[in-house]
């Protein structure tokens, strides 16, 4: 119950500023706790659908992959999808490229969609502590020039205390802030790792399977 007293006088003493601190807060958690369960099924929806279609497109089964492909909402299936509707007609290796390379501009963004936001409110958030800080200490000695000169030293030491607060209260939802920023940005910068790796297998694939297919042909003749 102490505790619990404590955090209440805490978030009192802190004053208007408080306020702002608390929507920033809780805008933070709700963009935090929404990218990490987003990129999570990002992640294992990618996995599902490369572990599926790898041994198929191995064995040249374009069509069966293309299938599953179009019907997935994972990022590695539409960027697969498109080398293969791109692979329907002619084209160098730098073609298919190309196509699923497009499929990355489109994908990429979407995954780094709002985290950058995290950050941001790291640094607003400590900046609103700190004009709490600064209005707490102006209202304090403001106060202290009117009072009793015998009252002046813990008057002082009381005002310092609750603008520090605004301050502390920043910095502690702030450090937590950047370090789930780089947490989630370093799962972003996975998945796309993960994306271009399947895309460069994908190519490396089809060049192999059509240079076997030449061969072939070239020994049939």
């Amino acid at each position: 119950m102490n505790t619990l007293n404590t955090a209440i006088k805490f978030f009192q003493d802190c004053g208007f500023f408080i306020y702002p601190s608390l929507l920033i807060m809780a805008l933070g958690v709700t963009i935090a706790i929404e990218r990490f369960i987003f990129l999570t099924k990002a992640r294992t929806q990618n996995r599902t659908i490369w572990t599926k279609v790898l041994p198929m497109l191995q064995k040249g089964q374009f069509k069966e992959v293309q299938g599953i492909t179009s019907a997935s909402d994972a990022a590695i299936g539409k960027i697969v999808n498109n080398g293969l509707l791109r692979m329907q007609s002619p084209g160098r290796r730098e073609d298919y490229d190309a196509a699923m390379e497009e499929g990355m501009m489109e994908i990429v963004p979407r995954l780094e969609k709002r985290t950058h936001y995290i950050a941001t409110f790291a640094n607003v958030i400590t900046l609103v502590g700190l004009l709490g800080t600064i209005i707490g200490l102006i209202k304090g000695f403001t106060a202290v020039s009117q009072v009793n000169p015998a009252e002046k030293a813990e008057m002082l030491s009381a005002s310092i205390s609750i603008a520090m607060n605004n301050t502390a209260f920043a910095l502690m939802v702030a450090i937590p802030f950047l370090l789930i920023h780089s947490f989630l940005q370093a799962m972003t910068a996975e998945i796309v790792d993960g994306l271009e790796a399947a895309k460069i297998s994908f190519l490396n694939l089809v060049q192999r399977l059509r240079s076997e297919q030449a061969n072939a042909s070239g020994t049939g003749h």
